[in-house]
């Protein structure tokens, strides 16, 4: 498993797989080949489906700048080893191809080559739950201590750099008021929810300030703004909102903080390693199930439970998201992406305290979840697998063509 720095990544929305990962792939292809002026992109599959809506296309253009780019949409093509292939050439005078690179953006802003993963180098040679739980649990150490052991006390560096942006996102969120980009024109709804939420008592005001604080997230990540992967932009609300409230109400110092995210991004390792992380390959299980599970059983430790609790509620967390499809409408990472995080930090939330009420034995294990999931991907129509053709996404077109069709009478 490669390190926790390649699951959080700090950058700007509105998508890892779709804006974080064309563009590192470009600046890649751009230093193989300084030479060039000229440049060709081709898009395949779900990446060229919804790229216009992600922004793949002004991602591309701004890293290109100042030479000219020419993009293909090839959205019916579908590429054999993962449905976000691109292909970079550089072009000569007259148009003809003299260099090109096959690529592919496989989750979380992540790149592989036919397999091989780019840039991260092997730091963990444990790749199951059930193996880092039996390691740890020789030692009565938690989870946290397996990522020290691994990358070094370096990582606690990282980690407050991914807290910190965490952190503004939320505030940026909850004060931000107006309209979303695109053609949805949604209405941030964050700030109207931190206010009444302020106003509630009791279980109102824990599952409000829930929703407040995913929706800030999610809301700056659909306006471009900065914020962590975890695991994905799509899916970037999650954990940090039941962080927050967590941190907020239960006075947890940064120290406990930061020991929870470890928790959580080796849990979301995991699914990388073993599963996958991206939309476009699993639906939106792979992001939204693998953030409630890496929050979920993150929740526990922060809240004093013991790693086998930790990877109940982890389990379930992932369990109850088996199936989720992903349909962006318009291609937007917006509905039902937004509030799907809304949903999915309550759900940690309430997965990790029925897991502390339990003594952590249970019958289906994190690993075979995983393993569920990735073939519960692999069986959804590609439809429903980020491509804005099925599901949610399929209304919208029939809306405005009904409406059209209404102005026309």
């Amino acid at each position: 498993m490669e390190s926790l720095t390649e699951m959080f990544r700090i950058g700007y929305g509105p998508s890892a797989s779709h804006t974080m990962g064309p563009r590192k792939a470009a600046e890649i292809f751009l230093r193989q080949h300084q030479e060039a002026r000229r440049f060709r992109v081709t898009l395949y599959g779900s990446l060229a489906a919804t790229g216009k809506g992600h922004l793949t296309d002004e991602a591309l253009t701004e890293a290109f700048k100042p030479y000219p780019l020419e993009l293909i949409w090839r959205p019916d093509v579908q590429l054999p080893f993962h449905p976000n292939g691109m292909e970079f050439e550089t072009l000569d005078e007259d148009g003809s191809t003299s260099g090109s690179w096959r690529v592919y953006s496989v989750g979380g802003g992540a790149l592989k080559v036919e397999g091989a993963s780019l840039l991260s180098p092997e730091v963990y040679e444990l790749d199951s739950m059930a193996a880092i739980i039996e390691k740890v649990s020789k030692s009565a150490q938690p989870l946290w201590s397996y990522v020290v052991e691994k990358e070094g006390t370096a990582i606690w560096d990282y980690l407050r750099d991914v807290w910190h942006v965490m952190q503004e996102a939320v505030k940026r969120g909850t004060d931000a008021v107006g309209v979303l980009p695109g053609e949805l024109q949604l209405p941030r709804k964050s700030q109207s929810f931190f206010l009444k939420a302020k106003q509630d008592r009791g279980s109102f005001q824990r599952t409000n300030l829930l929703f407040a604080y995913s929706l800030a997230v999610s809301e700056e990540n659909a306006s471009g703004g900065k914020i962590v992967t975890a695991p994905t932009c799509g899916s970037c609300g999650v954990l940090p909102a039941v962080f927050y409230y967590l941190q907020e109400t239960n006075c947890l110092s940064e120290k406990t903080i930061l020991q929870g995210l470890a928790t959580a991004g080796l849990i979301g390792n995991l699914v990388k390693t073993n599963g996958s992380i991206s939309g476009a390959e699993v639906g939106c299980q792979g992001e939204i199930g693998t953030a409630c599970a890496m929050t979920a059983g993150a929740a526990v430790q922060l809240l004093g439970g013991s790693p086998h609790q930790v990877e109940y509620a982890a389990e379930m967390g992932f369990e109850h998201h088996l199936g989720l499809t992903c349909d962006p409408v318009a291609g937007l990472v917006q509905i039902p992406c937004i509030e799907r995080n809304a949903f999915a930090a309550t759900r940690a939330l309430d997965s990790a305290e029925y897991a502390l009420l339990s003594d952590g034995e249970h019958r289906i294990s994190f690993d075979e979840v995983v393993n569920t999931m990735m073939q519960t991907g692999h069986d959804l129509k590609s439809s429903y697998r980020e491509t804005s053709t099925g599901g949610l996404a399929a209304i919208y077109p029939k809306r405005i063509n009904k409406t059209i069709r209404g102005e026309q009478q």
